[in-house]
């Protein structure tokens, strides 16, 4: 959905909805997420747990996967929901580095059921992270992948 422009608090609203949509039946602690594109389009996600626990993916990382398999690769902010009052949700280390791959220099609101938010930005949620430019980066020992 393409807006004009999205508030912190529309993002919010947005991801305390998917929230709503969380398969979380072994925690039972729902997480929603909803991610703002540099072109104004939102994506929204939610926490979708698995009996095999490794298989479940967390609500950023469906916004994002949603947003770059229908092209979008530019993201302005996420925000996040959750259900706990007594502190901001924030997103986990796993999800932390997904969000990295695509920029440091976007906003992410941590927010409380209230609608109370706090924003930073990836970077301070991940500093001195590793990201697709260290790839390319001058290595200690040359490897030769030839054989």
């Amino acid at each position: 959905m393409a807006k004009a422009s999205w508030s912190p608090q529309d993002l919010i609203t947005k991801s305390q909805e998917a929230k709503e949509f969380s398969y979380s039946p072994y925690s039972k602690f729902r997480v929603g997420a909803a991610l703002l594109t540099a072109d104004g389009a939102v994506f929204t996600g939610c926490n979708i747990e698995n009996a095999c626990t490794a298989l479940g993916i967390c609500a950023e990382r469906t916004a994002i996967s949603k947003a770059v398999s229908e092209g979008h690769k530019d993201f302005k902010a996420i925000a996040v929901a959750s259900d706990m009052v007594d502190r901001y949700i924030s997103p986990c280390g796993g999800c932390r580095q997904f969000m990295r791959e695509f920029g440091q220099e976007w906003d992410v609101y941590l927010s409380k059921p209230d609608g109370t938010f706090i924003k930073m930005t990836v970077e301070e949620l991940l500093p001195e992270s590793f990201g697709p430019n260290d790839l390319g980066r001058k290595k200690a020992v040359p490897v030769d992948n030839s054989n």
